[in-house]
């Protein structure tokens, strides 16, 4: 369970944007998408290299 501490006086807002970005953190949402269909293991696999591929190619040009 995520717990918020609200400071005296602090905005609501500021203590919901803290527990959005808690929850981001936590990965639930991203679990949930994935496991409403099923991704064969290749597929993933797949992804994962593309996804690195990518990450690689944004750090040279970063270099």
């Amino acid at each position: 369970m995520i717990v918020i501490p609200v400071k005296e006086g602090e905005n609501i807002e500021r203590a919901l944007k803290r527990f959005k970005r808690k929850f981001e953190k936590t990965g639930v949402v991203k679990e949930l998408r994935d496991r409403q269909k099923y991704t064969k293991p290749s597929e993933r696999r797949r992804e994962e290299l593309k996804k690195a591929a990518y990450i690689e190619n944004l750090q040279r040009q970063e270099d």
